[in-house]
């Protein structure tokens, strides 16, 4: 670790609250000079990158081994993504909590799935009557969240169909909060929405079901959205695989994904808090937080909005510290000020995990 260093500015410790310069003295951030000589790190600071929706252990057959799990990680630390909520992992990473060189991993445990409604290999399989049971469980394993599957497609049926009847969600979401847990749930359709707002979900995974009838259901009860945009993406490749066996479905999924950006700009517009989350860790890669807010940007929301939806306001969301007096050092610095171009995230000129500087460009200068 560098003893300390001289953060030259400017510091964005809040979307219109800019600081001259800071420092970093034994890997935590202080605003008071110190005595003693720093090395110098030019450029506009920015807390570490947030992903409030990737999976660190998976990929798109399950879990993985601990070497795969420290690329993914390391490859988060390079964009730098210094904060991640894991959003389901069938891959013990409590590991990950004793390395000072990875990201922090906020987990919420395994996802909780009904049996055959949910990738393989990915999730606790269980059937309502289990439910409640299933989330105290993940809730022990987990650091304060549980993610359940609240929509799939039903293979009987032939479309997306709610997972959970609202006499198990109830018990289920009294159980977590009970154990200090937050619930979020993975929801592409309309027809999930109600019940789970209804049973006291915290937080919508993807949300591409929102509309008129649950946009104000989630903006009155505080529910957060996760909208997933690079993932959502991909909706048009998902339902060219299924249309031959599930047309319904696949046209379902064409719907979505024409009108996801109108439905971000519309949960923003009723006052409903959005956040980046890329998805990585199933079949899509780690490190792309810049994408999704660039995506959140380009789907309607203001630019400070969305660069707040991977920094402060998410850090702040998920309990842990920004660029604050003593607060570890997480933080990355850049060529320019990012509420004027959203790119420069993708380029960090260096980033900073507990103290230690990882990747910077040009070399830091004595002072």
């Amino acid at each position: 670790m560098t003893d300390v260093l001289h953060l030259t500015g400017p510091v964005l410790v809040g979307p219109d609250d800019v600081v001259g310069e800071a420092w970093v003295v034994g890997g935590r951030l202080t605003f008071e000079r110190p005595a003693a000589p720093a090395t110098r790190l030019d450029g506009w600071v920015l807390p570490g990158l947030v992903d409030a929706h990737c999976h660190v252990g998976l990929d798109a057959h399950g879990a993985v081994d601990e070497a795969a799990c420290e690329v993914q990680a390391l490859t988060e630390r390079g964009a730098g993504v210094l904060l991640l909520r894991d959003a389901g992992s069938a891959a013990d990473t409590r590991w990950i909590d004793d390395r000072d060189d990875l990201p922090r991993v906020i987990r919420a445990g395994r996802h909780i799935a009904r049996p055959r409604r949910y990738i393989r290999n990915f999730g606790e399989e269980v059937e309502p009557a289990e439910l409640v049971e299933a989330v105290r469980r993940q809730a022990a394993r987990g650091d304060g969240w549980v993610k359940l599957v609240g929509d799939w497609i039903d293979r009987d049926t032939g479309d997306l169909e709610p997972c959970w009847p609202l006499e198990a969600l109830r018990p289920a979401m009294a159980a977590a909060h009970a154990a200090g847990a937050r619930v979020t749930a993975h929801c592409f359709s309309e027809g999930s929405l109600a019940d789970l707002v209804e049973a006291g979900i915290d937080c919508i995974e993807h949300a591409t079901g929102l509309d008129e009838a649950t946009l104000p259901l989630l903006a009155a009860r505080g529910v957060a959205i996760v909208p997933t945009l690079i993932n959502t993406a991909t909706f048009p490749g998902i339902a060219d695989t299924a249309q031959p066996k599930f047309p319904a479905y696949a046209a379902h999924m064409r719907r979505l994904h024409a009108r996801r950006h109108e439905t971000v700009t519309a949960a923003h517009e009723a006052g409903i808090a959005v956040y980046a989350g890329t998805d990585a860790g199933g079949a899509l890669a780690h490190g792309r937080t810049a994408d999704e807010v660039e995506a959140l940007a380009e789907a309607g929301l203001p630019t400070v909005v969305a660069l707040a939806a991977a920094t402060w306001s998410a850090r702040e969301w998920l309990g842990r510290d920004g660029l604050v007096e003593g607060a570890p050092a997480d933080l990355v610095v850049l060529d320019s000020d990012p509420r004027e171009d959203l790119r420069v995230l993708r380029a960090p000129r260096a980033v900073v995990l507990r103290g230690v500087v990882h990747g910077s460009r040009p070399a830091a200068q004595a002072t």
